[in-house]
């Protein structure tokens, strides 16, 4: 069972023989790990992170907090599998909601002070933090940028939110290890990892961070709080 992409990586270079179960992974075609997402057909399956859908509620989400959403900025990393994708969706959704997209590419720590000057200069009424290793090691950095702004911002992980972001939409990443239990389970029972489709999440979480609302001067309307599954106060 392996953690996520680096894990499956090394996996798949020291065996073609063993069964592999990824319990996370952003985009296990794009990285070459399986044939496609309903026949895997190797010695690996297990469960995907990417939906791409998730940027449409994302921005959802930032429409009801924000009303006059007119202009996002989205922070992203073009070497990130999977990027390309979510991005696709988030234009799209951008323009069901009528706000034009700013995208800051953030592909290596070196670029970060060039990445937040680009949504500092580009008048943006709020951000979307895509999924990217390179912004999780940045956490700190990122989050006191957008209070110091006052920009509500919305991230892929809760932990996020518990640093002091605002808003966070993603998947339960808990459920896909619980979930990647169920495809050990199948294979010591004689299933091949090849003819086991690679799940895609069907569990999300929505945490807001009352206090960071507060610090920026933003009013979190009560249907959202509503439907959040954590508050911090």
């Amino acid at each position: 069972v392996t953690g996520g992409p680096t894990d499956t990586r090394a996996a798949k270079e020291a065996t073609s023989m063993l069964p592999i179960v990824m319990a996370q992974d952003s985009e296990p075609v794009g990285s070459g790990f399986v044939d496609s997402l309903a026949r895997p057909g190797g010695n690996i399956t297990g469960l995907s992170t990417l939906s791409p859908e998730v940027s449409g509620k994302q921005l959802e989400l930032l429409k009801e907090v924000i009303r006059k959403l007119s202009r996002v900025s989205v922070l992203g990393n073009s070497t990130e599998p999977g990027n390309a994708e979510t991005l696709r969706e988030t234009q799209l959704a951008a323009g069901a909601f009528g706000a034009q997209l700013q995208y800051v590419d953030l592909h290596e720590p070196g670029n970060l002070v060039r990445a937040l000057s680009e949504i500092k200069n580009g008048r943006t009424n709020a951000v979307v933090v895509f999924r990217n290793p390179v912004a999780s090691a940045q956490r700190t950095r990122i989050i006191d940028f957008m209070a110091k702004n006052r920009l509500p911002a919305i991230y892929v992980a809760p932990e996020w939110v518990e640093d002091g972001g605002l808003l966070s939409y993603a998947l339960d990443v808990r459920d896909n290890y619980r979930r990647a239990a169920t495809y050990v389970h199948r294979i010591l029972k004689g299933a091949k990892p090849g003819d086991l489709p690679v799940e895609q999440p069907t569990k999300f979480e929505l945490v807001i961070n009352l206090k960071t609302a507060k610090q920026i001067g933003l009013m979190i309307p009560p249907n959202v709080l509503a439907r959040a599954d954590k508050v911090i106060r």
